[in-house]
């Protein structure tokens, strides 16, 4: 069975996260991905350790997990393209994809002819998207972005820490860089959209994704929070603005997320909780009761909840129909049962480990599933296969290419 986008051919010049979060994606789908990397260096993320990929002996292959997390079902030819020959072999390779990713700064590839005018003239059903951190317009198109600056800049880092009041607040990343992310997911929707434009139309076009911009549009509620009242939200810590229990409490024996998101559920955590009259009191018989009153519930609530374990809360509130979950690590997220029931690790084999794990895709595709093709690839592993297989260059070709340096 083939995948949904078997069918296409996707070039991959960007590096770091962003834009082979994206690529990545349309691998798992089934699309053909080549990364494109310069000759003896790679992505930069291949670098970005520790920690390393071990082999059977347990050393190191070099092989950064960073760079794992991102890159596989992708195949990769290492190319020179500041020389000509190697400018032209990627002409070549457009004239053949109908997808390209990039994240060089803003004009950064025109001067090597790889620009989208340039490369449109070659190939005009070609979708171009292009990854910056700020966009191809506007007074900041210039600066370089990475995630950080961008969850400082876009107001992320302003609702994200411990809350105001508290000891030691201040602004706090996200542990992840979610803004990297969440752009390889858009710039994943925008590249279906004009694919499908395309089938239409048979017209190609160019993508402009911003982190910036990605990260102002996720801000969602908060965003529209300042939006209506012109007051800009403070940090809560892990408390939420609009929802009244909806935070973290101290167990007998650690913490529990409790995410009560209606009347109703409350009234039933209340009864769990052996506190009935909490619900009919008018102070937090309401949400918007709750959100007024929050700092005195959530003590009260603080006060019952470190009479119990973590794990009889969870099991006591889920019999009675009210949300709540442990705050886990990470070895204890993978030996979670439902992570494991849903396969979300998964294990691909490698040429130098001999197997590599790596995340499951969370899309379930009923009949085109994700395949697992290829483990994140050696760097300029399959050089000389991708330009037999999409240009038909002669293996004296490729020889003399290596040997001149341009591969």
């Amino acid at each position: 069975m083939s995948g949904a986008l078997s069918h296409l051919r996707v070039l991959d010049l960007s590096r770091v996260l962003a834009g082979p979060w994206s690529s990545q994606i349309l691998g798992d789908l089934g699309a053909d991905v080549v990364k494109i990397e310069r000759p003896a260096v790679g992505d930069d993320t291949r670098h970005w350790g520790p920690p390393f990929l071990k082999d059977d002996a347990g050393g190191e292959t070099g092989e950064a997990a960073y760079f794992l997390a991102a890159n596989r079902n992708k195949r990769s030819v290492t190319v020179d393209f500041t020389n000509p020959e190697g400018q032209a072999i990627l002409r070549d390779l457009v004239a053949g994809c109908d997808v390209l990713v990039e994240n060089f700064k803003v004009g950064g590839l025109k001067a090597y002819g790889l620009d989208y005018a340039a490369l449109k003239a070659i190939n005009p059903r070609l979708v171009y998207c292009s990854i910056t951190g700020f966009g191809q317009t506007g007074p900041y198109a210039n600066r370089a972005g990475y995630d950080y600056m961008v969850q400082g800049l876009g107001g992320l880092m302003s609702l994200t820490g411990r809350a105001d009041d508290e000891v030691g607040a201040g602004p706090v990343k996200v542990g992840v860089a979610l803004t990297d992310v969440l752009t390889g997911l858009y710039a994943t929707t925008a590249i279906l959209a004009a694919l499908n434009h395309r089938d239409r139309t048979g017209e190609g076009q160019h993508i402009d994704m911003a982190l910036l911009d990605v990260q102002v549009a996720c801000l969602a509620n908060q965003a529209l929070n300042y939006l209506t009242t012109g007051v800009a939200p403070r940090r809560l810590g892990n408390a939420h603005p609009n929802i009244v229990p909806y935070q973290d409490f101290p167990t007998a024996d650690g913490d529990i997320i409790l995410t009560v998101g209606n009347d109703g559920q409350f009234r039933r955590f209340c009864e769990v909780a052996g506190r009935p009259e909490w619900a009919d009191d008018p102070r937090f018989a309401s949400n918007k009761a709750r959100v007024a009153h929050r700092d005195v519930l959530v003590p009260l609530i603080r006060q019952v909840t470190v009479f119990r374990t973590t794990g009889e809360w969870v099991a006591q509130l889920e019999a009675a129909g009210v949300p709540c979950g442990p705050i886990n690590d990470l070895e204890q997220v993978f030996a979670d049962a439902q992570v494991q029931a849903r396969a979300l690790r998964i294990d691909l084999p490698h040429p130098l480990a001999g197997s590599v794990p790596s995340v499951a895709s969370p899309i379930r595709l009923s009949q085109t599933p994700v395949d697992y093709r290829l483990a994140p690839p050696l760097l300029g592993q399959h050089t000389g296969e991708v330009l037999a297989d999409w240009l038909a260059m002669p293996t004296e070709r490729i020889d003399a290419l290596r040997a001149n340096g341009v591969i």
